[in-house]
């Protein structure tokens, strides 16, 4: 027979959003930091097209 599932917690609840925005903004800030560092062209591991490298292709 069926049998209702228990009601999660308010703070069971909270903490799950807690956890998940945490996650969400350490990720905006990485992003963040990376096209930071490609607009001032110091990044290292990041590939990405310039336009010296676009001239090369048309020829």
């Amino acid at each position: 027979m069926a049998v209702p599932k228990k009601k999660t917690s308010k703070a069971k609840r909270n903490q799950r959003h807690a956890v998940w925005k945490r996650k969400a903004a350490l990720e905006a800030e990485k992003a963040l930091s990376l096209g930071k560092s490609v607009l001032t062209g110091r990044s290292r591991g990041f590939v990405y097209p310039t336009k010296d490298d676009e001239d090369d292709d048309e020829e």
